[in-house]
Formats: C-alpha cells, structure tokens, sequence
C-alpha cells in the first residue's frame, strides 16, 4: 500500500515540480544567453583579416574565384591636374625644398615622377550575365602632391588633419582625389614548380621601406604607361612591372586580374592580379635574376613558399610577418590562393590554422 501511494505521489506531485523545475531553468539559460546578445550594426564594408592579422586593405571589388576580364575595365583621365588645398600647399613645397638640398649636397633627389590621381573607381554589372564592370576615372598629378597628401596626420592651422577633414571613416570610398595620388598593380606570383615569390622591400625605398610585400608592386605612371593622351592599360601596367621587377617576358607567363583593392589608411589603390609562370622554376628564376634586374634596388630578400593554402596561410601568419606585412599583401595572396583552389579548401585552411593559434 505504501508504494502505491508512492507512486502515485510521484505522479501527481514530484514529476511535475521537477518538470516545472527543468522549464525554469531551461528559461532563465536562455534568457542570460539573450542578455550577452545584444543587438549590433557592423559596416558593410570591413577591411581585410585573417585570425588574428588585420590590416587597412579593403576589397572593393572581386572575389578571387573568378577573374575580371580586362576589356570590362573602363579608365578614363580627366584634364584637369589634382591640386592641394591652400593650408597644404606648402607642404609640397617643402619637399621640393628638400629635393634640391639634396641635389646641392650631391646626394639622390627626390625623384618628381608624374603619376595619376584616381577621382573615382565605379563598379557596376553587365545586364545579361552580371559580370563586372570597372569604370576608372583619373586625374594628372605628380609625386611631390603624392608624398604631400601622405601626410594625412599632421596638422592644419585650424587644428584639424587631412584625415579628418576629407575623410569619412563610414564612407571609405568617398575621398578627394588630391589625397589619392597612389595607383599600382600588385602581382602574386607563382613558378612552374607551385611556389609563390614573396619580397621584401628594401630600405632604400621612401614608401614603406623594410615591410613585406608582393615581389610584383608596381604605380602607375603618366609618363611611361600613357602613349599620347591615351588611358593607361592596367595589364600593360603589370607586364612592365613583371619585367622591370622579376626579368620575366609576357609569353612566359599567364596574368589575370583578380580584384581592386584600396589601403583605406594611406588611400593606395591596386589592382591585383595573378601570374603563374608557364615553364621557369624557382631555381629558373632565381637564375634568370642573377643575371639582371631593373628595379633590383627595390628588393633586399625573396622568399619563395609552397603554394598551397595552408602552407601560404601559416606563413602569413608567422609572428615575424604578421605585423611587418605591406597592407594590401595578405589579401592578394588569399585571393590567389581562392583563384587556384576555390574558397572552401582555403577557408577550411584558414579556420584549422587560427585554432591552433
């Protein structure tokens, strides 16, 4: 008789206060888990990172998996020269200054190589297939302006700097052109034998000296890359750096343009691109080198890393590369790597190689 009334105390009380007792709990878990989650509102736009390297690279357009034609890709120069603003006129100025102190003392001067300032880069999609557009518009402008508009930080006479003046940290595509002196192609490069050539810039240049870079980074110039009043060829652009860097031909190569990037921070435009070499190993080319290159100055090491996801994703984020890195770098390695071996094999690298960090 007492079991019975056991059970049916069971029953009729302590089974539904433990199920009460389960909802409860079940409710107030989820209700400290709704707390930690707070509504958020991120930027579309988000620069380029990979675990825990971060930099200023953003990629405005191409995902790496399918390259841009080259005939979809608009560039237009406008006539009228950049010119700096009154209050940062005389920081060009000064470098000119400090040009012919330089040439007096029979030292190297200042270079003042004409360039383009980019005015506006547009990307639309076609009606049909939606492939993408580019629709590029430049502005005349030399490298005094260039290395005068760097100065992004520095003060103003009302107290107030270029950046935060003209920039707006919400809209990073919108910026006047005279602070966008800065157009360049940076090329990944890989052998015939699937490694990828990686440089590191020497001390000798005055843009980002000693960091590491693309073996391939070469700006677009007025003088060279425009025949007449003619647009320059961003392909040519690449072709000129692949010689002028690397001593490599056009016919021992195949190029494709991947992306458009911008360093949101320094307001360096790029289009980066893809070259795989058709028949010249790493040892072919280290030897095709040896015997000349025009911009050797430029480079002080060259690396060369298997090309493959994991191997370039953990060399990328070596603790002696991940802070010394060029900003736009990193993401065009991972876009070449997500070009060859589409993006879930480099996704999946990436995921297994930042957990172990």
């Amino acid at each position: 008789m007492g079991a019975v009334i056991g059970m049916l105390f069971a029953v009729l009380f302590q089974q539904p206060l433990q199920n009460g007792w389960y909802r409860l709990r079940t409710r107030s878990a989820r209700a400290v888990r709704g707390l930690r989650r707070r509504e958020e509102s991120s930027p579309v736009w988000s620069t380029f990172s990979l675990g825990p390297l971060h930099t200023s690279a953003l990629i405005v357009e191409g995902d790496g998996e399918t390259a841009i034609a080259g005939d979809s890709v608009y560039i237009q120069v406008l006539d009228e020269p950049v010119e700096l603003p009154p209050d940062m006129a005389g920081w060009r100025a000064e470098i000119a200054e400090q040009s012919e102190h330089l040439r007096a003392e029979g030292r190297a001067p200042l270079w003042n190589g004409p360039r383009y300032a980019v005015e506006s880069l547009d990307v639309s999609r076609t009606a049909l297939d939606e492939q993408p557009e580019v629709r590029l518009r430049l502005r005349p402008t030399d490298y005094y302006t260039f290395l005068a508009a760097q100065q992004l930080d520095r003060r103003l006479p009302d107290g107030s700097s270029p950046r935060s003046r003209y920039l707006d940290p919400d809209d990073p595509l919108k910026a006047p052109a005279f602070l966008q002196c800065s157009f360049a192609v940076n090329v990944a490069v890989v052998t015939a034998d699937d490694m990828l050539v990686v440089s590191r810039r020497s001390n000798q240049v005055r843009m980002a000296p000693g960091v590491w870079n693309s073996s391939v980074n070469e700006g677009m110039s007025r003088h060279i890359d425009s025949s007449g009043r003619s647009a320059p060829d961003l392909h040519a652009v690449a072709r000129r750096g692949m010689r002028e860097e690397l001593s490599l031909e056009p016919h021992e190569y195949a190029l494709e343009l991947l992306a458009f990037v911008l360093d949101v921070d320094k307001r360096h435009w790029s289009a980066h691109y893809y070259a795989r070499l058709k028949d010249l190993t790493r040892e072919d080319l280290r030897t095709r080198m040896s015997r000349g290159v025009a911009d050797r100055w430029e480079h002080q090491t060259i690396d060369y890393v298997p090309f493959r996801p994991a191997a370039v994703v953990k060399y990328l984020l070596r603790p002696d590369r991940r802070h010394r890195w060029a900003p736009l770098a990193p993401a065009l390695f991972h876009l070449a790597l997500v070009h060859v071996f589409s993006r879930t094999p480099v996704e999946r690298a990436v995921a297994q190689l930042v957990r172990r960090l």
